[in-house]
């Protein structure tokens, strides 16, 4: 290929793109570590520090509400300031506020010390989603966003782990899994050190040749941008509610909150859900059903390589809305049944959740693409932070069936959403689907690649 060029969007994924790729896994890991650890840390927590329903709720959701500020912040901050300060400054913040959590004597404390995980992870996520898509090649750019899932559930999984070897160490055993997340969150920190920042980002800021110099250095002598000529910066979110992005501003921010919302409000409190049920036989159900996460994150990959973005998420979400109205009806007497709707429930919804890293990412342009995975990610951690803390009242309140019919009828709701809104961005290159230019399946449809 010596003297001809090859465009960025059409290189062979290398070397460069699984380093950038394994940096900001290490992110998702870390936030499905940190969220995990939280449901059986609860068990320790809730007679030491007698906590209320409501402070079991806010606790939940700390991290989740610090996602939301941290998303919204250095999603903004990223696309003026660039990519690769953020991707350090997040998580010196995390591995710090991790140790704290070790120090903690009142509910409060520990409050304030997951905000802080949570805003880091948030700036994180919004950088991380970006940088990664602006480096990958088209072919593979779904497969590698799409992969954040797989890796946030393997944290989720191994927390369980973790957590479960650890509580032998008696009633402080709660500080030591907390803490613990300061382990990967500084491995991932000192990785980091040295990695260059987005060479799109620099093409929008005018610095041309900082940009290409980038691109010569890790990806080849003869590789170019695919959007070499700078176009005006028109960032900010007052941008993100312009008539050209609102549409795709409000589905990204809708559908993402409609999958994470029953996701994070039924697994954080798990264990204490399949007790209600009658479904906690040991800790067998549990792990088969966290066993359930990691295989529907691999196989989401394998949806998002075979089927249309537009399909696959409205199917899904049609899927999950019918399992969970089922398994409110089912009676308490078919526990094998229920199991199996439970089961796959899990299933799709790890499957699913594949696309929150995927559809952000190719819907925004450069000089807006933090800013809008960072509201995105933003309205959907408080979404998230708002199921969790309502969780335990509500079913305090009004029950486990008539709050899990709500958790029901937000799937329905995304579904709807994703039928009226859902571009279709496989196969594009990332300049093509920032400017709309999809060919939608039809809404009913799972089209295949």
């Amino acid at each position: 290929m010596t003297g001809q060029t090859i465009k960025i969007d059409d290189l062979p994924i290398g070397r460069f793109h699984i380093k950038i790729a394994g940096l900001t896994f290490g992110a998702h890991f870390t936030d499905g570590y940190i969220l995990g650890l939280i449901g059986i840390a609860f068990t320790l927590i809730n007679p030491q520090m007698q906590l209320s329903p409501f402070w079991q709720g806010l606790i939940g959701a700390s991290a989740l509400l610090g996602l939301f500020l941290g998303s919204l912040f250095f999603g903004w901050i990223s696309d003026r300031l660039g990519r690769q300060k953020i991707f350090l400054i997040s998580f010196v913040l995390i591995t710090l506020a991790s140790v704290m959590q070790f120090f903690v004597e009142t509910a409060t404390q520990l409050f304030l010390c997951r905000v802080l995980i949570g805003i880091g992870l948030g700036g994180d996520f919004s950088v991380g989603h970006a940088m990664l898509a602006e480096f990958s090649p088209r072919k593979h750019r779904g497969v590698l966003l799409g992969s954040f899932s797989v890796i946030w559930t393997f944290g989720y999984v191994a927390a369980t782990f973790v957590g479960t070897a650890l509580l032998p160490l008696g009633d402080d055993a709660w500080r030591w899994m907390l803490a613990s997340s300061a382990i990967p969150a500084a491995m991932i920190l000192i990785a980091r050190i040295g990695t260059p920042e987005s060479p799109r980002w620099l093409m929008h800021q005018g610095r041309a040749e900082e940009a290409r110099a980038i691109v010569r250095k890790h990806l080849g002598a003869n590789v170019v941008l695919d959007d070499e000529i700078a176009r005006p910066s028109h960032s900010g979110f007052a941008a993100l509610f312009s008539r050209e992005y609102r549409k795709r501003t409000a589905f990204n921010c809708l559908f993402f909150i409609c999958i994470v919302m029953p996701y994070f409000a039924i697994y954080t409190f798990l264990p204490a859900i399949l007790q209600k049920m009658g479904l906690a036989e040991g800790f067998g159900t549990e792990m088969m059903l966290n066993a359930l996460l990691i295989v529907g994150a691999l196989l989401g990959i394998w949806c998002t390589i075979k089927f249309s973005r537009r399909g696959f998420l409205i199917n899904s979400f049609l899927i999950l809305a019918a399992a969970l109205f089922l398994l409110v009806l089912m009676p308490s007497s078919m526990a094998w049944a229920m199991v199996a709707l439970f089961g796959l429930f899990t299933l799709v919804l790890s499957a699913v959740s594949n696309l929150v890293g995927v559809y952000p990412a190719e819907s925004f342009p450069t000089e807006v693409r933090a800013s809008g995975i960072g509201l995105a990610t933003a309205a959907s951690r408080l979404g998230s932070a708002i199921s969790t803390f309502l969780l335990p009242v509500s079913v305090a309140g009004i029950g486990l069936n008539p709050t899990m019919a709500i958790l029901a009828g937000i799937l329905l709701f995304g579904a709807l959403v994703s039928m009226a809104w859902a571009p279709e961005t496989k196969s594009l290159s990332l300049a093509e689907a920032c400017r709309g230019e999809e060919n939608p399946a039809p809404a009913g449809k799972v089209a295949a690649a």
